[in-house]
């Protein structure tokens, strides 16, 4: 035999051996995960939805795998920071991610933006979909989605609508309705929820796709008049409240929150997560939560969610685009 054979056959422990250190230990030790604590990165800080669901899928993963789950909240620059963490992480199961509606739209809203939302990362499940609703203040001529719609079409006054930012999903919605109605408005943005709402108690504009929880206790107070949620169909937790759909046929705005992982998680793993936190989501506890705050439990495949996502993109760049929103 050829030396320069035999040292092809030298060199072939050194080139297996490589090839077993580059596929990720948690992929050979599937068994074992986790065997150390779990990080569930939240791009948002303490309180507020996404951490809440945050610490509930926590609390259920510390006790189903007797292994402690942590919290990271990184909220800041909607949620940039924290997937940018999460992107740059290993992809080992030991870092998850909660991403929300915000962050399919900041692909169009921030132009260099450092990943893409959805490449960028392991799809695992959608946890919940709710909507908005659209409220008015006490003093709004209509009283439901179709005097409404109406109101909007025919009124020669300026329109004004408010939201807790530029970006926003109420700024978004609003911008929709704007499209999809054919008629104007103009955009009052705030620095936050909080003022919006006292904006719009305060006659300073005429309406705001509020967030459900927030929403639903202002109009339960007598305070803001309810006219319709924004998803496809109503809501169980609040039956008498039509669909902008029913009246704006095609209207859809669905705020949404899920679960991903750093890109090329193995498949072992990923089958192994999804599958704990898919049954958690589907259990009746989570789901009473989920209704609790106005929405529903959701749960698809890795495959399912990746095209949600993309959708999502898709659907928002279009909008953005053709309201000359920037960031």
């Amino acid at each position: 035999m050829q030396l320069s054979k035999l040292k092809g056959f030298a060199k072939l422990p050194l080139l297996l051996a490589a090839v077993a250190v580059s596929f990720p230990v948690a992929a050979q030790n599937v068994k074992d995960y986790p065997n150390r604590p779990v990080r569930i990165v939240t791009p948002a800080a303490p309180g507020g939805t996404t951490d809440f669901l945050a610490r509930l899928l926590a609390n259920h993963l510390s006790k189903a795998w007797n292994q402690q789950a942590i919290v990271d909240n990184r909220g800041s620059a909607s949620g940039v920071n924290g997937a940018q963490i999460v992107k740059e992480a290993a992809p080992d199961g030991y870092t998850l991610f909660i991403p929300y509606h915000q962050h399919t739209v900041n692909a169009a809203l921030i132009p260099k933006l450092p990943y893409h939302p959805v490449d960028d990362f392991t799809a695992i499940t959608q946890m919940t979909a709710g909507g908005l609703l659209l409220v008015v203040n006490l003093s709004h001529p209509a009283k439901n989605a179709k005097e409404f719609v109406e109101w909007a079409k025919s009124t020669k006054d300026p329109i004004n609508f408010g939201s807790a930012g530029i970006g926003s999903g109420g700024h978004l919605a609003g911008e929709l309705f704007k499209l999809m109605a054919n008629t104007k408005g103009q955009h009052i943005p705030y620095k936050g929820t909080g003022p919006a709402v006292i904006g719009l108690m305060g006659g300073e504009y005429h309406y705001n796709f509020m967030g459900l929880t927030g929403a639903f206790t202002q109009v339960r107070a007598g305070k803001l008049r309810a006219i319709a949620v924004s998803g496809p169909a109503r809501i169980k937790a609040a039956p008498d409240v039509p669909s902008l759909s029913e009246v704006l046929p095609g209207f859809s705005v669905v705020g949404w929150y899920g679960v991903t992982a750093p890109a090329n998680l193995p498949k072992p793993l990923l089958t192994k997560i999804h599958a704990e936190i898919a049954n958690y989501v589907k259990s009746a506890e989570f789901g009473k939560v989920a209704e609790a705050n106005g929405s529903e439990a959701v749960t698809n495949s890795p495959e399912e969610f990746r095209k949600f996502m993309l959708e999502d993109m898709k659907k928002w760049a279009d909008v953005v685009k053709r309201a000359g929103i920037k960031a």
